[in-house]
């Protein structure tokens, strides 16, 4: 699941708007802390340098609503 994710971040990675979504529905499935900040790394390094207010923001609302869960 998490290479099928992996591609369709990078097929809608043309758009801001897509890309956001797609990672936001991506990090609902993804449970496990060691694969959440493998993920992260990931897309840091294929997507950091065009999105990387989109990322610092979605995985650090995740841990917002992780803790209050």
């Amino acid at each position: 699941m998490l290479e099928l994710t992996k591609n369709i971040l990078k097929k809608v990675s043309f758009d801001a708007k897509l890309f956001q979504k797609e990672l936001q529905k991506s990090l609902k499935w993804i449970t496990d802390a060691e694969e959440i900040q493998r993920f992260k790394e990931w897309c840091i390094v294929e997507f950091g340098a065009i999105y990387p207010k989109i990322i610092k923001q979605t995985f650090n609302q995740l841990s917002t609503v992780k803790v209050k869960k």
